[in-house]
């Protein structure tokens, strides 16, 4: 039996369809926050925008469950005198599937403004241009405007937040797809695990703080913002990692993850080896599958902003294998949905009071 009910996925899809670029991610947050809000005792945000729910306030010894809330962008960078705009990055955006893409220009007067990334067509590019291809410095938006002037009477600035407005979508009845489930399908694993252990009357000996960070698509500022905040003892982070037996991919290279075979557990040094040790116990016992990955460094993702803050929190990596990462048709297996939430709920279950995870 799913453990992902028909109300979840209502919420996954109104979360997905919900722009929350880079430093934009009010309104993304408040969808969470208020499908979270019965399964916890109280809920905070910071200066910045990082929401989280908490069971058991008043508990001293804390654990992070986590994910990161905002998605790529694009910002208006320069308006020409005819009235082209062009872009610069808000986070890891591709261009090379700019062109052709339907945008939402996000404006502070006029609300959303529609655009398109236009492209010259194959017809025209011939001889030196015949190979023509996308780079950050010739794609354009075409917002249906003669004059730059037209343009700011839209309400266009520069510094307009720009995403797709592609949907979210189930494919074959057996990938999430859309935009942005990198990593707002961490969000939603997270806030299952909080119905879960609401509805299964869990009384976990510990304060759980559910935490959806912000800007982590820029550098893991939101979670390093919050774990100075909430100073826990324990996290465990989930994001997306790359599945890699698609097409063009280089496994030798890149790892070999492939979507429904289970969760991608990391070692790193970032990751605490007791903790994941724990997290692989429960998997085993649980009979959850799982698949493993290592990352030299440093994993990418907000386990390093928790493991390396407060003198050093014990913390562990939970990934979900996605396809075509930062692309508008990422794509997440529905079993490996539900093996994530498995996983993290399961392993809260083993996390004792005050429990010591040091080495010696």
């Amino acid at each position: 039996m799913s453990i992902i009910t028909p109300e979840a996925e209502v919420f996954l899809e109104k979360y997905i369809n919900n722009p929350s670029p880079t430093g934009f991610e009010a309104a993304g947050q408040r969808v969470w926050l208020d499908y979270l809000e019965p399964y916890i005792d109280e809920w905070r945000t910071d200066n910045y925008g990082t929401a989280y729910g908490i069971i058991n306030p008043e508990a001293e010894f804390k654990v992070v469950i986590e994910a990161h809330a905002d998605e790529i962008s694009w910002f208006v960078n320069y308006i020409s005198e005819d009235g082209f705009i062009q872009v610069i990055r808000n986070g890891g955006s591709d261009h090379l599937i700019a062109p052709s893409k339907r945008v939402n220009i996000h404006t502070r007067k006029n609300g959303i403004v529609k655009g398109i990334f236009g492209w010259p067509a194959i017809h025209v590019r011939r001889g030196k241009d015949a190979d023509m291809k996308p780079t950050i410095e010739n794609i354009f938006i075409d917002v249906g405007a003669n004059n730059k002037q037209e343009v700011l009477d839209m309400g266009i600035t520069i510094g307009c937040v720009i995403t797709y407005e592609d949907k979210f979508m189930v494919l074959n009845d057996r990938f999430y797809v859309g935009r942005a489930l990198d990593n707002r399908i961490g969000g939603f694993c997270i806030a299952q695990v909080a119905r879960m252990l609401k509805e299964n009357k869990v009384e976990l000996p510990f304060g759980l703080y559910i935490v959806n960070s912000v800007q982590e698509e820029i550098g893991l500022r939101g979670a390093t913002m919050i774990a100075d905040t909430i100073k826990p003892n324990v996290a465990i982070v989930t994001d997306v990692s790359h599945d890699t037996n698609t097409p063009l991919m280089k496994k030798k290279q890149q790892g070999n993850i492939a979507s429904g075979k289970g969760p991608d557990l990391t070692t790193a040094p970032a990751v605490h080896n007791n903790l994941l040790n724990l997290i692989v116990d429960t998997a085993e016992e649980k009979e959850i599958p799982y698949q493993r990955s290592a990352s030299s460094r440093y994993t990418g993702t907000d386990t390093d902003a928790f493991a390396y803050s407060n003198g050093g929190v014990p913390s562990a990596l939970i990934s979900l294998p996605l396809r075509y990462m930062h692309t508008t048709v990422e794509a997440a297996h529905k079993d490996d949905v539900e093996n994530v939430i498995k996983l993290i709920y399961e392993t809260l279950l083993k996390i004792e009071n005050n429990h010591n995870f040091k080495y010696l």
